[in-house]
């Protein structure tokens, strides 16, 4: 079976390393009970792995870029309505204003 080609870490086209049969044959093979040894290291991510307070395995650090001033515009109008809404007592739950 021929390797689709994906995109690596830094923008060049390589094969994956495994095809989808290999990862299930290796998975298939694998000891379900199989303890750990003593000396045991968790993984640490790769060499793609940006520094962060949580594993990369457990929550990826999160991947984002600075957007133009209209669009931090329309958040804050959004949080200071709600907080306005809130401040007055009123509920917006359902997207109709009411006492709450």
């Amino acid at each position: 079976m021929k390797r689709s080609s994906f995109e690596g870490p830094r923008g060049e086209r390589t094969a994956p390393p495994f095809t989808d049969e290999e990862l299930t044959a290796l998975a298939m093979a694998a000891e379900p009970n199989l303890s750990l040894d003593d000396d045991a290291v968790a993984w640490d991510g790769g060499v793609s792995r940006t520094p962060g307070l949580l594993p990369n395995w457990y929550m990826p650090t999160p991947s984002y870029y600075v957007r133009g001033r209209g669009t931090r515009f329309v958040v804050i109008t959004l949080i200071v309505g709600f907080l306005v809404i809130d401040a007055f007592g009123l509920c917006i739950t359902s997207g109709f204003l009411s006492l709450a």
